[in-house]
């Protein structure tokens, strides 16, 4: 990975496609800088261990 905000999330596109930020219900989004799955409607950032998504919302960070 080389840090660019083009870089692929380390999970399967399938599977980003389909998840949604626990808080909101909205959309997700890969942000490479943050290395996180990123919820702009709740200004919360989730991390990805070894390509798994933490969607936990105590894990979060706000933005």
């Amino acid at each position: 990975m080389n840090g660019t905000m083009n870089e692929v999330a380390p999970i399967d596109p399938w599977l980003l496609e389909k998840l949604v930020c626990p808080v909101t219900r909205t959309p997700l989004r890969w942000d490479a800088a943050r290395g996180a799955l990123v919820s702009d409607a709740a200004g919360l950032a989730f991390p990805v261990r070894d390509g798994v998504p933490v969607l936990v919302v105590r894990e979060a960070w706000a933005f």
